[in-house]
């Protein structure tokens, strides 16, 4: 189960801390290039991160349905573990979208040279990346302090279920 954990933990990591990436750092990096250097380069950046963020999602999916069916089901963890649950399943929702709508035609755009399509739907997935880091209309601190929180109990829940 701590192999489990660990996985679990560094796939997440891999996602989000990929999106802090691209979005806080990358991003105002191109700002002032020009649009087919920054489009290009943003399709191109983002083409090679959504493969892991697959292998990511998947790996969240089995680690932890993994975890919680191993140790008695959800009936046998508490409410912190249900919402982490949901906001997962609303992340990856939101990131099969914006990986088969907005970025298919990101890519499109930039390989036909179109580059006011290309910005809109980086602008797109701008705003889908920015709702996974920290939805709008969800207080920050209460975002933060459901995963802060939570992660605490579910490591001890399962170091007590290991026990």
């Amino acid at each position: 189960m701590a192999i489990a954990a660990a996985l679990h933990a560094l796939a997440a990591i891999i996602w989000v801390g990929g999106m802090f990436f691209a979005h806080q750092c990358l991003r105002p990096a191109l700002a002032d290039q020009a649009p087919p250097l920054r489009l290009a380069v943003m399709a191109g950046a983002l083409r090679r991160f959504f493969v892991w963020v697959w292998a990511a999602v998947a790996l969240l999916l089995l680690t932890g349905f993994g975890e919680i069916v191993a140790l008695g089901g959800f009936a046998a963890w508490g409410r912190h573990v249900h919402v982490m649950v949901a906001l997962g399943v609303v992340m990856i929702l939101l990131f099969a979208h914006l990986f088969f709508a907005p970025n298919r035609r990101l890519l499109a755009a930039v390989a036909r040279a179109d580059w006011a399509t290309a910005g809109a739907n980086l602008g797109t997935i701008r705003r889908i990346v920015e709702i996974n880091l920290v939805p709008r209309g969800f207080p920050r601190s209460l975002k933060f302090t459901v995963i802060f929180r939570s992660f605490p109990r579910l490591l001890e829940g399962l170091t007590e279920r290991i026990r």
